[in-house]
């Protein structure tokens, strides 16, 4: 129901108080309606941003992992190189020596980088944050589904109230409205 339309009914029912207190029920839940309808919306397109990135991080953790594996076979290469040619120049040893220090220090940096955030151990970490942040978006958006089931048949109740003089129709109406009102803002607080 649109504003305009609450104030038709107000304006076309005004000598009634009943109708007047009814249509302006339908205004307030019409307008919590909205409210909960946009927090749903806003909390799937979280749910669904924060996966993204929580993949993102993961797929970023997974490509360093296998790097890093392939530098350990690397290393363990080369280290077995220099133990199996005693013959091998001193100075072949000494390069090989420095590409297997530099292999093991990148093999370092790729568990842990404090300074970029992008080592393993930061990104497992980063990935985890965001799961959390999808899991609580994912928690909300259920209340606003039943907010928005809720305040739509309480208004639709109340709307026959005044049609056909109902006065149980308006009680109805007005605790079911009352239980979408509680979900809205169960789905913002998540209280339950």
């Amino acid at each position: 129901m649109e504003a305009h339309e609450t104030s038709e009914l107000i304006e076309h029912h005004g000598s009634d108080k009943s109708k007047n207190r009814t249509a302006l029920t339908i205004s307030f839940l019409a307008m919590v309606l909205a409210i909960a309808s946009l927090g749903g919306s806003n909390a799937m397109k979280e749910a669904t941003h924060e996966n993204i990135l929580a993949a993102n991080a993961y797929a970023f953790f997974q490509a360093k992992s296998i790097r890093q594996t392939s530098l350990k076979i690397a290393v363990t290469d080369l280290e077995l190189q220099l133990v199996r040619d005693q013959a091998m120049p001193a100075s072949t040893k000494e390069i090989f020596q420095k590409k297997i220090d530099d292999y093991k220090k990148t093999i370092d940096r790729y568990e842990s980088e404090p300074d970029t955030h992008e080592g393993k151990k930061e990104l497992l970490n980063r990935a985890k944050e965001h799961e959390k942040a999808r899991d609580h978006a994912m928690r909300q958006d259920p209340w606003f589904d039943y907010a928005e089931g809720m305040l739509q048949i309480a208004i639709v109740l109340l709307s026959v109230s005044i049609l056909g003089s109902i006065p149980s129709l308006f009680v109805a109406g007005s605790i079911l409205g009352l239980l979408g009102l509680l979900s809205a803002l169960n789905g913002f607080l998540l209280l339950i």
